[in-house]
């Protein structure tokens, strides 16, 4: 009953220009030719006779299905915007864990009769524990998926978060907050994943959308301190302030697998299966096609970073988020310093900043609360400007506009301003700094490829780690010796940050996905 016997002849497809998917732009080769380093990909063309095997040409092999043309043709829809929500979840945990550096110190200085240098290094064990929190994180979701390594992180988070509230002494408290500070380091990894589920036009923009809800989270922070401090203190603000992590661990089971993850791994149907999904929650009809998966190579390792086609990509961008960790947290730092040292005209003009008694106890007012809520509000205008402009003029431009401005509005508060003044320069340089953190978030994942998004994602946040980690020692410990030498750090690294950006080898404005890093060099 069947006519057709023989062995199946196999083409195989080599993706000369990764910008362009049609069957036009392959080129079918046969076994004898596979030999070549760059990505081929294998269809079964159908199984024919022996004298007839694929040179008659009769039966084409069938169409094939890239991720890019899936969420292309699907766009952006209901399932994007639950995506946004639940991925937005891990940012607004992240960005309260941040903020409660700024509002324990002084309360556990008080409370507990710490000297100055063990309230700077509640802050400093956290950003310690982020330095390999991050590259860890990033391991885990290269290696066993996106959705199972940001559903670790934040449980990891959750239950450490939850702990430090019970620290019954400082010691343990250091402990606690330092495993806090290697979970919520996973954090970012939300924007890996929840980027390779946008098409390309959207992409800019939705990812700085998910940026507002840092600045939410921030905002509702201090919030949740101005009301719980007075009454029921410190321990209760670490309990509360675990609330986003456990929704998301709570609804963390809807979260499907980046497509291009099981694509990655071997697992075509499972990427079809999730395609589909994400074509029925946006009423729109799944293109036809076969998605054809390749198997990744063993990668994530560091040195993959420092091949030929990353190694000036990677170190330019290791610059510029160690300057934006660096400058961003200096200006949340500077801001409280130069406020509580009453001496900002003297100092200006080279007096210096004399510190206080290491044990003096001064509790935050609700005034205090006040000035840092006002002072949060800052990133949203300065999302608001990047967000108009990051599909205009590319991510490189936005970024780099965003250092030299920040640098711009430092300049001022060399000279004697009166408070208001200074409220102004520090506002605006505040929404231009977190608005050009935020541009990283962006360019960062569109610039490597699947095969290694994750793991460059968490080196760039642990570089950014350690900017954060030594901002401290020069907004709090430098500033007492020299505000001009201060900010001229602050300006300075700015203006370098700038021009790293600029000269970034990439734009990727409007530029698909890449798979592997065979694409890359394609």
């Amino acid at each position: 009953m069947n006519k057709w016997s023989g062995v199946a002849s196999v083409a195989y497809k080599r993706w000369r220009n990764p910008e362009l998917r049609s069957d036009a732009n392959f080129v079918g080769q046969f076994d004898e030719v596979q030999g070549t380093d760059n990505e081929i990909c294998t269809v079964t063309a159908g199984v024919v006779s022996g004298d007839r095997a694929s040179a008659s040409g009769s039966d084409q092999p069938e169409e094939i299905l890239t991720v890019d043309d899936a969420l292309e043709a699907i766009g952006f829809g209901k399932f994007q915007w639950k995506m946004s929500a639940l991925t937005g979840l891990s940012w607004v945990g992240d960005a309260m864990e941040m903020m409660i550096l700024s509002i324990l110190g002084p309360q556990l200085h008080c409370e507990w009769r710490l000297p100055g240098y063990q309230v700077a290094l509640i802050t400093s064990v956290v950003f310690i524990g982020m330095v390999f929190g991050s590259p860890s994180w990033g391991n885990v979701c290269d290696t066993y998926g996106r959705k199972v390594g940001l559903t670790m992180c934040m449980c990891w988070s959750l239950f450490y978060g939850l702990l430090s509230a019970f620290a019954p002494v400082y010691g343990w408290l250091l402990f606690l907050r330092s495993l806090v500070g290697f979970g919520v380091a996973g954090a970012p990894q939300s924007v890996t994943l929840y980027s390779e589920f946008l098409p390309v036009k959207a992409r800019g923009m939705c990812i700085m959308m998910i940026a507002t809800f840092w600045a939410l989270g921030s905002v509702f922070e201090v919030l949740l301190a101005l009301f719980v401090m007075p009454t029921l203190g410190w321990r209760w603000l670490l309990g509360l302030s675990t609330i986003p992590m456990a929704i998301f661990v709570c609804f963390c089971f809807w979260l499907p697998e980046s497509a291009r993850f099981h694509v990655l791994t071997g697992k075509a149907e499972k990427a079809m299966a999730t395609l589909t999904r994400i074509a029925n929650d946006n009423g729109k009809a799944m293109p036809r096609g076969k998605i054809v998966a390749c198997q990744q190579n063993n990668r994530r390792r560091i040195k993959d970073l420092f091949t030929p086609q990353f190694r000036r990509t990677t170190l330019l961008l290791w610059f510029s988020w160690f300057a934006n960790s660096f400058s961003y947290y200096g200006i949340v730092l500077l801001t409280t310093e130069l406020f509580q040292a009453g001496h900002t005209c003297a100092a200006a003009h080279g007096a210096k900043i004399e510190p206080n008694c290491s044990l003096e106890c001064k509790y935050l007012t609700s005034a205090d609360y006040k000035d840092l809520l006002w002072t949060t509000l800052a990133e949203f205008p300065g999302l608001l400007v990047i967000l108009l402009l990051i599909d205009r003029i590319g991510r490189k431009k936005s970024m780099a506009l965003c250092f030299f401005m920040y640098s711009v509005f430092i300049l001022p508060l060399f000279a004697c301003l009166d408070r208001l003044s200074v409220t102004i320069c520090i506002f605006i340089a505040r929404a231009f700094i977190s608005g050009g953190f935020q541009v990283a978030f962006v360019y960062t994942p569109e610039v490597f490829p699947t095969e290694i998004r994750a793991f460059a994602m968490g080196t760039c946040s642990a570089i950014s780690r350690l900017g954060g980690l030594i901002t401290p020692f020069v907004a709090q410990v430098l500033l007492r010796a020299s505000l001009p030498v201060t900010l001229s750090l602050y300006c300075g690294l700015s203006l370098l940050g700038g021009i790293a950006a600029l000269i970034l080898p990439i734009e990727t404005l409007g530029r698909s996905l890449r798979e592997t890093i065979s694409d890359q060099e394609a």
